[in-house]
């Protein structure tokens, strides 16, 4: 028997704030919103969802683990998703096909070219 991937856990330090900023960016919606965790998804019944847990600390170093995403059109999402406050961070990727950025708390994720 296989696992189901239920969720991906993010350290935040205000997790409705950061929780809200994710929802806008993927089009997903808040299912649960506890002072403990919220969770977001993309319907209600869609796993894996994404899980903000409150810490009292920043973000210290680099992710070892970031979403990518894929747009149909690159400079546009990169555009919406600075305009919401991400922001352009250089994790040393070097000259690369895709664009790093960091969300309002720092978490590093990548905007990736169509296919």
């Amino acid at each position: 028997m296989t696992a189901v991937w239920e969720n991906l856990t993010i350290d935040a330090r205000d997790p409705s704030r950061l929780a809200s900023w994710w929802a806008e960016a993927l089009g997903y919606q808040v299912v649960t919103d506890k002072p403990d965790e919220v969770e977001i998804r993309r319907t209600p019944d869609t796993l894996p969802g994404l899980v903000f847990v409150p810490v009292a600390g920043p973000k210290e170093g680099k992710n070892r683990l970031h979403i990518d995403l894929r747009p149909a059109d690159l400079e546009a999402e990169v555009e919406r998703l600075v305009d919401m406050g991400a922001r352009h961070v250089d994790i040393g990727q070097g000259d690369v096909e895709w664009t790093v950025l960091a969300d309002p708390e720092g978490n590093e994720f990548c905007v990736l070219r169509g296919k």
